[in-house]
């Protein structure tokens, strides 16, 4: 997975968790080059953003703010 196709994927994500589905989605994701976002999201961002964001922040993958 390239990173354009993982930045992709991120528009992907709805409200909810679609079955389960977005737990795949959010592997598959981070099967490519990470961080794939590169700023926090907001406090009123979609949750798997913000899941996102928290999973490659507590892999230590941002720089320490």
């Amino acid at each position: 997975m390239t990173r354009e196709e993982a930045r992709a994927l991120v528009d992907c994500f709805g409200p909810d968790d679609c079955y389960g589905v977005a737990w795949t989605l959010l592997h598959l994701i981070e099967t490519g080059p990470n961080p794939v976002l590169g700023e926090r999201p907001a406090p009123d961002a979609n949750e798997w953003h913000a899941r996102l964001w928290r999973r490659a922040d507590n892999a230590g993958l941002y720089p320490a703010t």
